[in-house]
């Protein structure tokens, strides 16, 4: 497994990836990933801003992925939000926790001092892994999410980067 900077070349492995994690209406707030040309512009946009997203790699398959982008508004810029997601068949692999401390490490270079996520209240795994690496609670959103009529709470964390 290696861990890279997103690459146009991954658009469209990134884009099945996503899509799979998706699908599974468990990790993400999505169910689908966007058209396969959507995903490409962004990945276009992401390696032209230098932007904070990696993928890990099994061969030229990417099978997770891990991103920080700050806020537009200049009085927000310090603030990252962290998404990611890992394919199924490599979870539990450390994969989640290689990107993680990748990206982690890029947002202190860019001046990232607050990164804020937020995640599903049962998905124990990302929490053990967020709450390893310093993030704290900050909020449990009541019915924040909601998969096939039925609503999950959602818990928002944060790391202060010093």
């Amino acid at each position: 497994m290696e861990i890279s900077l997103i690459k146009q070349e991954h658009a469209e492995s990134f884009h099945r990836c996503l899509d799979i994690v998706a699908k599974e209406k468990r990790y993400l707030a999505q169910t689908e990933a966007l058209s396969l040309e959507t995903i490409q512009g962004f990945v276009k946009q992401s390696v032209e801003s230098d932007a904070i997203q990696f993928v890990a790699l099994d061969g030229d398959k990417v099978i997770g992925w891990s991103d920080i982008f700050s806020h537009w508004a200049p009085t927000l810029r310090h603030r990252g939000n962290l998404g990611m997601g890992v394919h199924p068949d490599f979870r539990g692999q450390g994969v989640g926790e290689k990107l993680l401390i990748t990206c982690i490490e890029k947002a202190k270079l860019k001046g990232i001092t607050r990164i804020e996520l937020e995640t599903r209240a049962d998905n124990l795994a990302s929490l053990g892994l967020y709450k390893k690496h310093g993030f704290v609670q900050e909020a449990i959103k009541k019915n924040a999410m909601k998969f096939d009529e039925q609503y999950f709470d959602s818990i928002q964390m944060a790391l202060i980067l010093t």
